[in-house]
């Protein structure tokens, strides 16, 4: 005895028809090597698929989240940028504009080894870097500490690494390399074995604010002290672990006069070559 089955029409256009389709191979409703939109239907009757509504996130969630990606972007966190972007492409609240928007940063993707550097920084995994620069300079690195930061508006690649040579910073920081991402051509990141170190390399550095800006100075992260200097009125000591020297003394000029580096003395010596080198720029000629 044949057993008969029953059946229903459905009345869509073309255009719901390719996007049922779609979701039957989602969701892997195939009667063969297609799509079936009757085992879709019949897994929704079963409820082994469960329908939720798609136009109830108020709007501040979608800023909130559209936002998220500009973060996540800004500190090198590529993949789980992209996970909300497709998450939010998912809902139908977006305005035309803010799709589009989202549709041209999942495009634009980059490229396959910044992703994986992301996954091993992540992961805590050394790595072997190999890259070329705009002179198509090749150079590896061995690295066991990495972490993607903004400097200046820009993304680099703060890492410690095995390699010193051809490093001018002090010697404390001969480890620590500054690479700006959007300067490397191509890349190639191998996993390598041994430990993943906990950060870079740092020095503690002292200086001492004066006048205005002594009242005016915000406490950083970095800061191990900050207190006035006693039998002082305008004069703050702050004590800062350094990791960089450049992006360091990049911030501190900028408040010349006002800022004093006392020690370590190499680095006060640093500060000292660039104020002559500027005085030397205007024809200023200083004696010790």
């Amino acid at each position: 005895m044949s057993r008969k089955g029953q059946s229903i029409t459905l009345s869509v256009t073309e255009r719901d028809k390719a996007e049922l389709e779609a979701i039957a191979l989602e969701f892997g409703m195939m009667w063969g090597d297609d799509p079936n939109i009757s085992k879709l239907i019949k897994a929704i009757a079963q409820r082994k698929l469960i329908i939720g509504k798609n136009h109830d996130w108020p709007e501040s969630r979608i800023r909130a989240l559209h936002r998220c990606i500009g973060a996540l972007t800004y500190i090198g966190q590529m993949e789980q940028a992209q996970i909300i972007a497709n998450l939010l492409l998912e809902r139908s609240e977006l305005s035309t504009p803010l799709r589009n928007e989202i549709l041209s940063f999942i495009e634009n993707t980059p490229p396959a080894w910044r992703l994986q550097l992301d996954r091993y920084i992540l992961r805590q995994q050394p790595f072997q870097l190999s890259y070329q620069d705009a002179a198509e300079r090749v150079f590896n690195f061995t690295v066991r500490y990495a972490k993607i930061n903004p400097h200046e508006k820009r993304q680099y690649l703060d890492c410690w690494c095995e390699e010193t040579a051809d490093n001018k910073d002090v010697p404390e920081l001969t480890h620590n390399w500054c690479f700006r991402l959007d300067r490397i051509l191509d890349a190639a990141i191998t996993q390598i074995a041994g430990e993943w170190r906990s950060q870079l390399d740092e020095i503690e550095v002292e200086m001492h604010l004066l006048n205005n800006l002594a009242f005016a100075y915000q406490a950083k992260p970095q800061d191990v002290f900050n207190e006035w200097l006693p039998d002082t009125q305008r004069v703050r000591k702050v004590v800062r672990r350094v990791s960089n020297t450049f992006w360091f003394m990049r911030e501190i000029m900028q408040y010349t006069p006002d800022c004093v580096i006392v020690a370590p003395e190499n680095v006060r010596s640093l500060i000292k070559q660039k104020l002559i080198s500027c005085c030397e720029n205007y024809d200023l000629h200083l004696s010790d």
